[in-house]
């Protein structure tokens, strides 16, 4: 198994491109399914959880170009199954996103239901209920959701009952071939869903409302091909942001889409460091001694987006002060923080949603094991700030997530090693 050995206390200095989005990535090839023709996408990110999901599009029949330079096509003619099985949808959550495409294109679809990072329960409630509103029969049997309806599914008004990312995602995919118009409520509005919205126009789809809490789709009765340009990572871009602040660095990203993370450059000026936006960049420096302490709230966006809750933990507990992190998007969100208590943090648990950092003046380096994706990247962060070594264990979380982190990390003048045991 492979390990991350980093010798720390060296600012990040230098630029690096920011890659292509996972988390917009995911749901655009599993909305591919909705056309028989080809899709050309680019800036898509080579990682592992990307490879899964054409794993499964290819188990589904579907014919895929190799991946290269972050570009490669897709064609799904004709599906030779309509299930798609335990086996890959367990290991990643977001392949539960092509149920909503082969439904609404073939009628019938059999899904896994998801695995994914260790984080709660995360239910895929939402996505079955508005399924059963558009006039699909759902039935859950040994593990696996059946869907099928009589002909197209049915256009109608969606109530989402929570915000829900996924199933904002499904639903939209589904409704661009269904009879009539869809409007769903309570919306996700995250930069990713405007990203697949966009995508699925330039299919020919006919959508409003995609960034508001309320999006009306008419459907049709197919999609044709296109080529697409996939967004930038607006996680990996604040995680490169928080490693710049914990280390006191200065930092230029680009090609990073800065519109998207506004509270998060926002949060760091409060920190103290100093921010510029210019286009597609991102101007980080943050040469002060100590950083002042940021109390943060994870929301939906445009708020402080949940999977950045880790990595800004680690630059609290090395700022000036006292400081909370509430968690108010999942359950069970706080793993990293035994492993930040190894290295010297000083964090204690109020309640299951609020932690509460005093800072410390220095990280100590030690060994040291990751629990989801984005608290391996925060343990990565608090070894890169750290006096000493560290040794990261289980780091296969960060290749679902993150491109080339350790040549970027490298390249920014950090001293990082991959390791097998």
């Amino acid at each position: 198994m492979d390990e991350l050995r980093i010798r720390g206390g060296n600012p990040l200095v230098g630029e690096i491109s920011i890659s292509g989005s996972k988390n917009a990535s995911l749901p655009i090839l599993a909305a591919s399914i909705l056309t028989a023709a080809p899709v050309t996408l680019s800036n898509i990110p080579d990682l592992k959880d990307v490879r899964s999901m054409l794993d499964l599009l290819r188990g589904l029949g579907i014919e895929t170009t190799p991946l290269n330079a972050g570009k490669l096509t897709i064609q799904a003619a004709e599906l030779t199954s309509l299930v798609a099985p335990y086996e890959l949808v367990s290991t990643m959550r977001a392949s539960f996103l092509v149920l909503g495409s082969i439904l609404a294109r073939y009628g019938r679809v059999s899904v896994s239901l998801p695995g994914g990072c260790a984080i709660g329960t995360r239910p895929v409630d939402q996505h079955l209920k508005a399924f059963a509103k558009m006039g699909a029969k759902i039935d859950l049997i040994d593990g696996y959701v059946h869907a099928n309806t009589d002909g197209r599914l049915r256009g109608t008004e969606i109530e989402m009952d929570v915000v829900t990312v996924g199933g904002t995602q499904n639903v939209l995919m589904a409704a661009t071939l269904a009879d009539g118009t869809t409007v769903i409520h309570n919306a996700a509005r995250e930069p990713e869903i405007v990203d697949l919205a966009s995508f699925l126009r330039c299919m020919g789809a006919s959508i409003k409302g995609d960034g508001t809490n309320t999006i009306t789709v008419t459907g049709t009765d197919t999609l044709h091909g296109c080529e697409f340009q996939v967004m930038s990572d607006r996680i990996e871009t604040g995680t490169y942001l928080a490693a710049t602040l914990a280390t006191h660095g200065c930092v230029r990203l680009l090609n990073a889409n800065p519109s998207s993370l506004i509270a998060v450059t926002t949060a760091g000026r409060k920190f103290g460091a100093d921010i510029t936006v210019k286009g597609s960049t991102i101007d980080i420096s943050a040469r002060r001694s100590r950083l002042s302490p940021v109390s943060i709230t994870t929301t939906a966006y445009p708020g402080i987006p949940t999977d950045l809750q880790a990595q800004l933990m680690v630059v609290n507990c090395l700022a000036n002060g006292v400081s909370t992190i509430t968690e108010t998007v999942f359950e069970n969100r706080f793993m990293h923080i035994q492993e930040l208590v190894r290295m010297g943090a000083d964090i204690f648990l109020k309640n299951p949603t609020t932690a509460v950092i005093n800072g410390v003046s220095r990280l100590s380096g030690t060994r040291v094991m990751a629990t989801d994706l984005r608290a391996s990247s925060c343990l990565v962060i608090g070894a890169l700030a750290a006096q000493g070594e560290s040794i990261i264990g289980r780091i296969y979380h960060l290749d679902r997530g993150y491109e080339r982190m350790e040549d970027k990390l490298a390249s920014l003048g950090g001293v990082v090693e991959r390791t097998q045991t």
